[in-house]
């Protein structure tokens, strides 16, 4: 692709030079080029014109005010990298010499140059800002004092930056942070979701969501969350409400990242499905991974202010499940996050007490009560018994004792099992339907349908039957029982 978008610049007789996260990601060994940043002299449209026409793809304006156009491009079948995931190429149109261009740059480390036409070689670089030098010393670094005032955006670009290359923010920068990080509100919410769930996405989340407070930027994102700093919990929690939902995110993530030889992660049920399932896209452009640590993020969030003592002297936190999951509504709504994702990381909010609340003193849930678990959380039910997992660990930090971890894993674990491979899974067809028994007992459409056939999936869930026909016996039985309860109400009701 480099070859020919180097040809096609040539044929117009444009200079075009590749730049910024291409030539920084190709400077660090083993990391791909996934994306092209190029800049060209004079018009970026026009270029991206005639690359859709040579190479298919759409044009998307990214910032038409400073010349910033993206083209998607679809990648071939033979492809040499095996991806199938389409070409994003950035086109940035530019005055003057591409020195100047760069030295208007966000950071150091993004305001180095190729030739296109050079490529692969990068021998002739050109780097009017030290950006190499920072590279080799791992150092994110502002390109001057009105960086972040002249584009507040790179505010959290830059913690993702840093957190994505496993950098430091250079001292100068992150004074200058911290001063204009009241401009992050000028920010629109889709590039502020995008940048804090692509950070939440790295490993080390929680270091990140700490710089991302110690800089004041974080206030501003999920500004709710501020309250839970210094609010105690009962003993059974080590740290306070902000530093256990720290932990949490933590924990959420190094539980999707399997065994890891680890006698405390070894006890979480781990398989390639478990795998596939966190690796699946769920809203965004981000996968359920993701979208589990954001759970973790906000599943305590509504514990300060539903904190009281109880008669005697216990601290309760009654309904915060609820309300957590109300402010996740608002404030994701806010973030422009996906109505999908909105409702997946409600849902977990809301549930995340549920599974541990289902055992029975210390016995371990029923069937029945795991059909109706999966049954009421569906998509998330899974996702939303590993942030049980997560809490749990959240919860007893440098406390753990390992036999209890190993059995709250286990009876985790069985709900897991039993729900997803048991008679009744959610992929698992019901023995009848609500068409069967209006057709075979001659009824009208009523809630009293749904009623029965869900006592027949909970009997099927627990063992009790098996087959079609026991279900319609069952189905028959407990039809007979509903209308003898309601004849002597119909009765009464007819006779006033």
């Amino acid at each position: 692709m480099m070859n020919q978008l180097a040809a096609l610049c040539a044929s117009r007789g444009t200079d075009a030079y590749l730049v910024g996260g291409s030539v920084r990601d190709s400077l660090l060994s083993g990391r791909p080029i996934r994306d092209i940043d190029i800049a060209v002299a004079g018009d970026a449209q026009a270029i991206c014109i005639e690359i859709t026409q040579k190479f298919g793809g759409t044009v998307v304006p990214l910032s038409p005010a400073r010349g910033v156009m993206r083209v998607v491009v679809p990648r071939s079948a033979d492809n040499p990298d095996g991806s199938d995931a389409p070409w994003n190429i950035d086109v940035d149109g530019f005055s003057g010499t591409i020195e100047e261009d760069l030295s208007r740059r966000d950071f150091s480390v993004n305001a180095m140059a190729v030739p296109l036409a050079d490529w692969p070689s990068l021998e002739a670089i050109i780097d009017p800002m030290g950006g190499r030098a920072d590279l080799a010393q791992k150092t994110i670094r502002a390109l001057g004092p009105t960086v972040f005032q002249d584009d507040p955006g790179r505010l959290l670009r830059a913690v993702r930056l840093a957190g994505q290359l496993k950098f430091r923010i250079e001292p100068g920068t992150s004074k200058m942070i911290a001063a204009d990080a009241r401009l992050l509100g000028n920010v629109s919410p889709e590039r502020v979701r995008e940048e804090f769930l692509n950070i939440l996405s790295l490993d080390g989340a929680k270091a990140q969501l700490e710089v991302l407070d110690h800089f004041g930027l974080f206030e501003q994102i999920v500004p709710e969350l501020q309250v839970a700093k210094g609010v105690d919990q009962p003993n059974m929690h080590y740290w306070d409400v902000w530093g256990h939902t720290m932990h949490t995110v933590e924990a959420a993530e190094l539980i999707t990242k399997g065994h890891q030889n680890s006698p405390i992660f070894f006890c979480v049920p781990w398989t390639p499905d478990s795998d596939a399932h966190f690796s699946q896209q769920a809203t965004d452009g981000h996968t359920r991974r993701t979208l589990l640590k954001l759970a973790a993020l906000f599943h305590d969030i509504a514990k300060p202010q539903t904190k009281s003592l109880d008669d005697t002297g216990r601290t309760r936190f009654f309904g915060h499940s609820e309300q957590g999951a109300e402010i996740v509504t608002e404030r994701l709504g806010q973030l422009r996050v996906s109505t999908r994702g909105i409702e997946m990381v409600a849902k977990m909010v809301e549930q995340h007490l549920r599974p541990t609340n289902m055992k029975d003193g210390d016995e371990w849930p029923t069937n029945r009560a795991i059909h109706r678990y999966f049954r009421d959380v569906g998509d998330v039910a899974i996702d939303t018994l590993y942030l049980c997992l997560a809490d749990y660990l959240g919860a007893k930090g440098p406390d753990l004792v390992h036999d209890d971890w190993l059995n709250h894993a286990r009876m985790v674990g069985h709900i897991l099992h039993v729900g997803t491979s048991g008679p009744v899974s959610p992929t698992t067809a019901r023995l009848i339907t609500g068409h069967d028994l209006m057709t075979l007992f001659n009824l009208q459409p009523g809630p009293e349908i749904g009623a029965v056939l869900e006592r027949v999936e909970e009997a099927r869930a627990a063992g009790e039957i098996e087959t079609k026909e026991q279900a319609l016996e069952m189905a028959f039985n407990a039809l007979k029982y509903l209308a003898d309860q309601l004849a002597p109400d119909n009765l009464r009701n007819g006779s006033d």
